[in-house]
């Protein structure tokens, strides 16, 4: 836990010098909400719409930062000298793994600080405690596809392809899961594929907990096998990655 803990501390540190990741991982999702949510009196001003509107913003804010942050950066950290030494290092690629994980979860909840500001002081949206500190458990289990995705995408490919393969999957992951427009305005056939998508079963469960609005079963059963499937993607392309440099 300790090697955890100080891989964090140095994964936080390296990040903090490139200010500009940080703040743009708050950028795109403030404005999203800013240009397409507060300007909307009938969502700003009703509780379950702002609500449901600010919790679909939420989950693409933390989708966004897992899919540049575990796929971009494992992609770039591949290719320096120093992470070629740690891996030679006899502590294994847990500690350096879950440091990782740490602190790119913990940016990705800080992003989220410009998105609750503005939906509780610009919008009628409203939680209780209970449902905040809930959303933000389901927040980073509903996470866990784009997370493991992120590294498959990181291990599998140089930085330019991972960047690419990144703002690829971005929108249409975020439109067709029901983050940008709700699902209800969606016509029956886009309807059906979207609950397929993971952050389809990622936004109707965030969506649920701050609501109560029922989620999609099938949604929820689609975003557990995904991270299955994206667990095994990303342990093969960590092992075929270690056995073409290190072996």
């Amino acid at each position: 836990m300790q090697l955890a803990l100080v891989h964090t501390r140095y994964q936080f540190l390296e990040a903090i010098r490139l200010p500009i990741v940080i703040v743009g991982n708050m950028v795109f999702p403030t404005v999203i909400l800013l240009l397409f949510i507060v300007p909307i009196e009938e969502i700003r001003a009703s509780p379950i719409a702002a609500t449901t509107a600010s919790a679909q913003i939420a989950v693409f804010a933390v989708m966004s930062t897992c899919l540049f942050t575990f796929g971009v950066g494992v992609a770039e950290d591949r290719a320096l000298p120093w992470d070629s030494y740690l891996r030679t290092l006899p502590a294994g690629p847990g500690p350096r793994l879950a440091g990782r994980v740490l602190a790119g979860m913990t940016f990705a909840l800080l992003g989220l600080l410009p998105v609750i500001l503005i939906a509780a002081l610009l919008t009628a949206a409203t939680v209780t405690p209970v449902q905040f500190v809930a959303g933000l458990g389901v927040l980073v289990a509903g996470a866990l596809p784009f997370l493991l995705g992120g590294f498959a995408i990181g291990y599998s490919m140089p930085s330019k392809a991972a960047i690419a393969v990144a703002q690829v999957l971005l929108l249409p992951l975020a439109f067709g899961g029901g983050l940008l427009i709700p699902p209800g305005s969606f016509p029956g056939w886009l309807d059906a594929l979207s609950t397929w998508l993971p952050t389809r079963g990622s936004r109707d469960l965030l969506v649920y907990v701050v609501t109560g609005e029922a989620p999609r079963m099938l949604a929820l059963v689609a975003l557990a096998g995904w991270i299955v499937v994206t667990a095994v993607l990303a342990g093969w392309a960590y092992q075929r990655d270690e056995g073409r440099r290190f072996r």
